[in-house]
């Protein structure tokens, strides 16, 4: 098998997917995995390119080929998804994503007949759901994760609307968007093959801006306008699913609309709440004991498995119960207030705003210095970053705690960034 081999195409590959801040636990389904959507020239070729955005003429560089092969070679990648082809002023770039959210989710967001999705779908199901190491991993390490939830809209009051940024708002991510596309949930067509799908609907996870018009493109999702995406919103919130979204303020890539029972980012949340896997929303519900019957709708509601009931402690009442929040597993969703049809679960502000990333950058930087790997991120073993990269993640670390920075510092080593970091800090 190729995965015994030791530099085998698919083992250079899994190294190079390791240099994401996000990488990918090493395993014999792993490799069966990427042996699926990569031939092993292709998990060679892959695992020599660059971790920044790339040109094809650079691609033919690294792999010592001449344009027009390996034009066609990422051309192919791309409408497999397993690039993203991102134009910018006429000129086309092209990226790796990480497996998740990437080319894993890429591969089920159509039907295809090139793979058996079913082969395809029960391989997933072994790598993240029993074997776990790589959600673990992806949703765990570090203070800085993936993926945030937006609030349910329709469950803030006029109030607590009032405080809500933009950016933490999903209408307005889907009004702002420069493109929009909506694909088949990858974690509900998986458990369909796997013959656990839920009554969800299918065709309404989200992607925006470069990331949609690669998808687009290739046919991997179908293009919406702004109007349809808030359609499917609303659909969403009728059928209780959490949006769950890109942990940045800026051009949000995608928001998947999530069941409790199929998708990862909600099964991460109830499996490793105590390491608080995926960002909450600034707001928490707080119920009204007065109002409260005990009818169990929160409860039946949450994805997270944060709601209880408890005794209502009412003498007149012995066998009464009341609804009761654990805030330590609370995404703040807002779910639960809207299901209670008694008016006795309001959102609340947290009594701290959650920190979000300002960018890609941003989130890739302090991604990088939590989980060890931010020399991976700035010296690629493929091509040193630009200067214009190197100035950009520089600017995000002169701008972290002093502790992080300490922590950046001691991985890279270098006495340039030591007195860059004291010459921010003296001024």
């Amino acid at each position: 098998m190729a995965h015994n081999t030791d530099r085998s195409g698919y083992s250079q590959l899994v190294d190079r997917l390791n240099r994401f801040p996000q990488g990918a636990v090493p395993s014999k389904l792993l490799f069966r995995i990427l042996e699926m959507l990569f031939s092993e020239r292709e998990a060679s070729l892959v695992s020599l390119l660059p971790i920044k955005p790339f040109t094809a003429e650079k691609a033919g560089h690294v792999w010592k080929m001449d344009l027009s092969a390996a034009q066609t070679i990422l051309d192919n990648l791309a409408e497999r998804g397993i690039l993203v082809d991102i134009e910018r002023d006429g000129q086309y770039f092209y990226v790796l994503p990480p497996p998740m959210a990437g080319f894993f989710e890429f591969s089920m967001m159509r039907v295809r007949h090139d793979i058996d999705q079913k082969v395809l779908s029960e391989l997933f199901y072994e790598y993240l759901n029993v074997e776990e190491e790589f959600i673990r991993n992806l949703f765990t390490r570090g203070e800085t994760q993936l993926g945030r939830v937006f609030v349910n809209e329709e469950a803030l009051s006029d109030e607590n609307a009032l405080h809500v940024l933009d950016y933490e708002r999903a209408t307005e991510v889907i009004k702002t968007a420069s493109r929009r596309a909506v694909g088949i949930c990858y974690c509900r067509h998986k458990m369909q093959h796997m013959g656990r799908a839920c009554n969800a609907p299918m065709e309404i996870c989200m992607t925006f801006n470069t990331v949609a018009s690669s998808l687009i493109r290739h046919g991997i999702a179908r293009e919406i306008d702004s109007d349809e995406g808030i359609d499917l919103l609303n659909e969403a919130y009728e059928n209780n699913l959490v949006q769950f979204g890109e942990n940045v303020h800026e051009r949000v890539n995608f928001i998947c609309n999530c069941c409790r029972c199929c998708c990862e980012a909600m099964i991460a949340a109830r499996r490793f709440a105590i390491l608080n896997p995926v960002h909450t929303t600034c707001f928490m519900p707080e119920v009204n004991a007065s109002k409260c019957t005990g009818c169990s709708a929160c409860v039946d509601v949450c994805p997270v498995e944060a709601m209880t009931l408890v005794s209502s402690n009412d003498p007149c009442k012995p066998k009464g119960h009341i609804a009761m929040v654990d805030e330590e597993r609370c995404l703040g969703c807002g779910l639960c207030a809207r299901a209670c049809t008694r008016g006795s679960i309001c959102l609340k502000p947290r009594p701290a705003r959650v920190i979000t990333p300002v960018n890609g950058t941003h989130r890739a930087v302090v991604m990088a210095v939590e989980r060890g790997n931010l020399q991976d991120l700035i010296f690629d073993n493929r091509v040193l970053l630009s200067h214009r990269a190197l100035a950009a993640v520089l600017g995000v670390i002169l701008k972290l705690p002093p502790v992080k920075q300490a922590l950046a510092e001691r991985m890279l080593k270098s006495r340039y960034l030591k007195n860059l970091i004291e010459k921010m800090s003296n001024q």
